[in-house]
């Protein structure tokens, strides 16, 4: 059965078919193969049930959110002024596509979002200050991923939700990990840098004068940051009317700036639209293929023959990690995470892991697939604002930043309390 339900997917996905439509096709094929009862009767109390979650609804609130933020010029100008502070390092801007790439990701909560959004606004730099072109890449691709690690995160939601797990804890926990990802994305460019001198680029000059005049640029997204996060913390909102204070805030600010139009909110609108169809599928999908196995015994029979293995909790924890390197290659991040992670948490918990730091190690995990070929979902964000070039030179260029990842893993296995201090300290 599990042979069967594991090919069928592969199938689906290499004939090019819809990852969330792949899901729930899936789900209407194993139903008359191993169930006594037709399953599909439930399909619309599934999909209802599902799409009627609260927290579900920070989704396309957080996708409105960075998408204010790119058509109102905001994350233009934070890019601006991260180049001026940041350009001094060894790698020059790719440190400025890092940073902005964390500080847009503490606003957007997407990881494609923050890769699309810092990297049409850095890629022309490329040949203008001679960067060595797969390394820039590489940093814009891993550069968003930051996207679903630090808070507020789509991702996270999502792991909330599937696993009855504390938004803001998780949120907390995400903190550390997330900046100290970006420390080493910065730190790996930096080597190569120093190694490689000329792939550096031109050094670009500022005066103090002009760095403290960019701060001003700083100030909207980390008032954005503060306003959501720090109305969750405070007690006032749940993370979903946060979500909604956010987009309150991005719009006062857009209008304050002068770029606010019936031509941008348009624009707004139809990205977020277009983005929340694509996740709720994926979703929905997920949700009927999930009870179509937990129905049929599959969902069971998997976790009865990986706990049957009998290793110890961190063998079982390398196991999971080579398990989401390996998917990350054939299936796209969230119907990856929605898919396991019902299967793989129950079983990771009850080995002892506590499930908020388990969220932050799935969420890197996650991470990785966003940068690994062949459908890391970066990969192909960066590539897309190219005009010319091959694939294999943003492939090439995220291979250091994965490597980073993995030691981040590696870090939060051996001191846990990374992702667990803060939630512990404010719990």
């Amino acid at each position: 059965m599990i042979t069967t339900a594991l090919t069928l997917l592969l199938v689906l996905i290499g004939l090019s078919v819809p990852v969330g439509a792949a899901l729930g096709v899936l789900g209407l094929i194993l139903d008359p193969l191993y169930s006594m009862l037709p399953l599909t009767g439930a399909l619309g109390e599934i999909s209802w049930g599902t799409s009627n979650e609260f927290l579900l609804v920070a989704i396309p609130l957080f996708i409105m959110l960075g998408e204010i933020l790119l058509r109102s010029g905001m994350a233009e100008r934070m890019y601006n002024a991260m180049s001026l502070w940041l350009s001094w390092l060894p790698g020059g801007l790719m440190h400025a596509n890092i940073g902005a790439s964390a500080l847009f990701a503490a606003t957007s909560g997407s990881s494609v979002a923050t890769a699309a959004t810092v990297g049409t606004v850095a890629l022309p730099q490329i040949k203008k200050q001679g960067y060595n072109e797969p390394l820039f890449l590489g940093s814009l691709a891993a550069g968003g991923t930051l996207g679903i690690l630090i808070p507020p995160s789509i991702n996270l939601v999502i792991y909330g939700v599937l696993t009855n797990t504390s938004v803001p804890k998780l949120y907390l926990a995400g903190i550390i990990p997330g900046l100290g990802m970006a420390l080493l994305f910065m730190l790996a460019i930096a080597a190569a840098c120093m190694v490689k001198p000329k792939w550096g680029g031109t050094k670009i000059r500022a005066s103090w004068g002009q760095r403290f005049a960019s701060l001003v640029h700083l100030i909207p997204p980390l008032g954005i940051f503060l306003l959501v996060v720090g109305s969750i913390y405070a007690g006032i909102a749940t993370p979903t009317e946060a979500a909604a204070l956010g987009v309150v805030g991005a719009l006062i600010l857009a209008a304050f700036s002068g770029r606010m139009s019936v031509n941008m909110i348009k624009e707004v609108l139809e990205g977020t639209m277009k983005a929340t169809a694509m996740i709720m599928l994926i979703v929905l999908g997920s949700a009927f293929l999930n009870f179509v196995m937990a129905a049929t015994g599959l969902t069971n029979a998997l976790t009865d023959a990986i706990t049957g293995l009998g290793v110890s909790p961190m063998v079982m924890l390398l196991i999971i990690v080579v398990f989401y390197l390996v998917l990350g290659c054939f299936m796209e991040t969230l119907s990856m995470m929605i898919t396991t992670i019902p299967i793989v948490a129950p079983i990771m918990i009850a080995l002892g892991f506590d499930p908020v730091w388990l969220g932050i190690a799935i969420i890197i995990l996650v991470e990785v697939a966003l940068i690994t070929p062949p459908v890391g979902l970066n990969l192909f964000v960066v590539q897309s604002l190219r005009k010319n070039g091959s694939m294999n030179d943003v492939m090439i260029g995220s291979l250091p930043f994965v490597i980073m990842l993995l030691a981040m893993v590696g870090l939060l296995a051996v001191f846990p309390d990374l992702a667990l201090w803060l939630p512990r300290l404010f719990g």
